[in-house]
């Protein structure tokens, strides 16, 4: 840790000032728009609580890692971090919607699009107005991207798309899109919004959790779309796609942290203030085992993700880092809501208390943004460059 003269102390988690207040911020939201209440509304409701989305608007925090000149806030993964950890404390589904208007349209777009795209849609979506999403899964193809069979086809000064994409986060209430469809064989990728004929969403796809945001396919028939809505060039799309894939797998590791701090604080207070046989249930090993193995798992959590988020930027090249990152994060943060879970017994099964919603939404991180499965293929192959390259894994830092 450092400490500076006016009594900031700097570390992994949070290590400016600035972070420091905008986890403060986000706390600060969390607490007065009293998000575990409306977790549990929309979770019965299956919907987007689309007024607390446009509050998040008002506080800038979409446009998160949008430099100030373009109307956002200028700051880095970290901020983006801290964002989906403090959310997910309480409501994961809320931040998944989060996620996905910040992070998979705002934060893809930004980086994919020319000066004229900016100025174009980028304002009512940093503030709200707007809500945005991105289509790449299809029906038969969800790791599997270069099977994708949407197609983008130039008819002189537009482009004419035909597909369907599946399990679209948003999809129900955006307005815009990244939409990736296929020209000439190559991935390329699209700015479409509602506006355009031919594009239509299907209706809300009930799902086991994060029922706080809303999720359906989006299907394009005959969509004629400006041939200037192509983001960068033909054959562009893989590149923008992989470059996003980053920041979202660290957040979504982010968001399975905060499921685990969560659930962890409910283990930990319901230990000590639960008396079964006279005493208190955490004077019981079977307790004490749950509540020290998770806390030790959580530590690693944090520390792995706040770790990566450091060389996680547009400029660089992390895809082991956020893939680790989310690979350890999603199981464990499902391991310790159901320990949470075991912990309170039959009160934990009951819709009393948040640990059932959260058990469930932890599991579509194991899911979502790519499977384990992909994380752990990714991070072999990645690892086997690295060592023919260098001779060892060690980091360069160690040596």
């Amino acid at each position: 840790m450092i400490h500076t003269t006016d009594g900031f102390t700097a570390n992994l988690f949070t290590p400016t000032e600035e972070h420091q207040m905008l986890r403060e911020q986000v706390r600060e939201f969390v607490n007065n728009e009293d998000m575990d209440k409306q977790a549990e509304e929309f979770d019965q409701k299956e919907c987007l609580n689309m007024e607390l989305f446009r509050k998040v608007g008002e506080e800038g925090w979409f446009g998160i890692t949008i430099p100030e000149e373009d109307g956002g806030l200028g700051m880095d993964a970290t901020a983006a971090v801290i964002i989906h950890h403090e959310l997910s404390k309480s409501d994961p589904g809320f931040c998944l919607a989060y996620l996905a208007h910040a992070m998979l349209f705002v934060n893809n777009f930004y980086h994919s699009a020319n000066r004229a795209q900016i100025e174009q849609y980028l304002a009512p979506t940093l503030d709200g107005t707007w809500v945005g999403a991105m289509a790449m899964t299809e029906p038969n193809h969800g790791t599997d991207v270069l099977g994708m069979t949407t197609t983008a086809v130039r008819d002189g000064d537009t482009y004419i798309l035909n597909g369907t994409k599946t399990y679209i986060t948003n999809g129900p209430e955006a307005h815009i899109f990244v939409i990736y469809a296929k020209t000439g064989g190559k991935i390329s990728s699209f700015v479409v919004t509602r506006d355009h004929p031919g594009i239509s969403t299907s209706h809300h796809i009930p799902k086991m959790g994060m029922r706080t945001s809303s999720m359906s396919e989006v299907i394009m028939e005959n969509c004629v779309i400006p041939a200037e809505n192509l983001l960068g060039e033909e054959g562009g799309g893989l590149t923008h796609m992989m470059r996003n894939l980053e920041i979202e797998r660290l957040t979504l590791a982010a968001m399975s942290l905060g499921i685990a701090d969560r659930c962890l604080d409910l283990m930990v207070q319901y230990g000590s203030e639960r008396i079964a046989f006279g005493q208190p249930i955490n004077r019981f090993g079977q307790i004490q085992r749950f509540i020290g193995e998770d806390y030790a798992i959580l530590e690693a959590m944090r520390c792995l993700i706040y770790n990566e988020a450091l060389n996680v930027n547009p400029d660089t090249n992390n895809r082991v880092g956020s893939d680790a990152s989310k690979l350890f994060a999603a199981p464990m943060a499902k391991k310790i809501a159901d320990d949470c879970m075991q912990v309170y017994g039959g009160a934990g099964y009951c819709r009393e208390f948040p640990i059932e919603r959260l058990l469930r939404d932890a599991k579509l991180l194991e899911i979502g943004g790519g499977t384990l499965e992909s994380h752990q293929k990714n991070i072999s192959k990645d690892l086997s460059k690295m060592f023919a390259r260098q001779g060892t894994l060690t980091p360069s830092y160690m040596k």
